[in-house]
């Protein structure tokens, strides 16, 4: 992990597309800018943690379909 330390108006870059901006600090909260195109998800981390969470239990629900059904071999194919 990266630890920084920045003041109000300083920021970093990650890679060439997402900005992250110190916008203010009051007590223990930061509130953080963030300039990344709409095609990267930006998420609060516990959201994050728990639409992970809810998908691996749908997961864990949804019906086990054999591979071989979904994709069969080109000898197991019937012809049109």
């Amino acid at each position: 992990m990266l630890v920084l330390t920045r003041k109000v108006g300083e920021g970093l870059v990650i890679g060439e597309e997402i900005e992250i901006t110190v916008i203010e600090t009051r007590g223990d909260s930061v509130r953080l800018g963030i300039n990344a195109p709409r095609s990267i998800g930006v998420w609060r981390k516990e959201l994050w943690d728990q639409i992970r969470e809810e998908n691996i239990k749908a997961a864990a629900q949804s019906p086990k379909v054999s591979l071989e059904k979904l994709f069969p071999r080109k000898d197991d194919e019937v012809a049109p």
